[in-house]
């Protein structure tokens, strides 16, 4: 079947968009299309793949993330940022409710963060502290700067439903061996974590930066993860390494966003969401298979406009 869809970023996690208001297909057609799009060997490659849906009579926009792996998401709140800007073109709004699949994220077009970096804000939350409804089952319902001795570490995580689950370390220097390591005892479903977590090492870079590093659940080690960062930014305020309230930069090896986590749970992040290009191609439902793709508009002049407020940044 042929699928339309944008190649689009936010903050450098990578994604085909697809407009599937007008679209009925089964669960399992949309994951065997999320295996083929986000095929890093295939022909258009990702992170995954994000659905525009319909909306509802309090959200007008929807939203549905499956994973490389054809697993579905409760979010992506760089995918969020994406799906919300092809929601307000469509639409000719600038603010709405948008529903992901277990609760709601407030979405907004923000001033650029750069010339021609088309930035949306969304505020998303209240995280939960309650691990034993991911489920997680270690004996306690709260982990909070503490090993998880079924993990077979001695790190101390913070664990953070947004609401997918998120395992944070912080750490003095990014070990990308022991991180894999680590997402892979977490990807692999053990009884103790049926449901899988995304695991993340943080770096504290002053009062107002973090550097996040992710092995993100269904996907692997990822350039960038916007609920890993906002995660991160909430547990390095729960344990007093940065200020509730107040703004900080988070940094990924795609790019940044801005950050706030607030006492009750919600945290606000603002970053952009850049489409590269449009294309169409055919998809083998079956074999879970891309063939070549058509190109139909490039968006060079946003390609550019990131590339310069990454180096001006680095």
């Amino acid at each position: 079947m042929q699928i339309d869809f944008i190649k689009c970023h936010g903050s450098g996690n990578d994604f085909p968009l697809v407009d599937a208001r007008a679209l009925a297909l089964a669960d399992e057609s949309w994951a065997r299309i999320a295996v083929a799009l986000a095929d890093r060997g295939g022909s258009v490659g990702g992170d995954g793949l994000l659905l525009l849906t319909a909306g509802d009579a309090t959200h007008p926009i929807g939203f549905r993330m499956f994973n490389a792996d054809g697993s579905e998401a409760e979010t992506c709140l760089n995918g969020v940022r994406c799906v919300a800007r092809a929601g307000f073109e469509a639409l000719g709004i600038a603010q709405a409710a948008l529903r992901l699949k277990t609760s709601t994220v407030e979405v907004w077009r923000d001033p650029d963060l750069a010339p021609g970096v088309v930035t949306i804000r969304e505020l998303a939350g209240p995280v939960d502290l309650d691990v034993t409804r991911w489920p997680m089952t270690v004996g306690v319902e709260r982990i909070v700067d503490a090993p998880i001795a079924a993990l077979g570490s001695a790190r101390a995580f913070t664990a953070v439903a947004i609401p997918n689950p998120h395992l944070v370390s912080f750490v003095d220097t990014i070990d990308e061996i022991e991180l894999v390591a680590l997402g892979e005892r977490c990807e692999a479903a053990p009884a103790w974590l049926p449901n899988r977590a995304n695991v993340s090492f943080v770096e504290v870079r002053g009062d107002d930066a973090l550097f996040v590093r992710t092995f993100e659940r269904g996907v692997g080690l990822t350039d960038s993860c916007g609920s890993a960062m906002a995660a991160s930014t909430y547990a390095a305020c729960l344990t007093g390494r940065c200020a509730f309230g107040r703004e900080i930069t988070v940094l990924n090896r795609g790019g940044l966003v801005r950050a706030e986590a607030e006492t009750d749970g919600m945290v606000r992040l603002s970053g952009n969401a850049t489409f590269e290009w449009a294309g169409s191609v055919d998809v083998d439902l079956a074999t879970r298979r891309a063939g070549p793709v058509m190109v139909t508009r490039r968006h060079d002049n946003e390609v550019a406009a990131w590339r310069g407020a990454i180096a001006a940044i680095a």
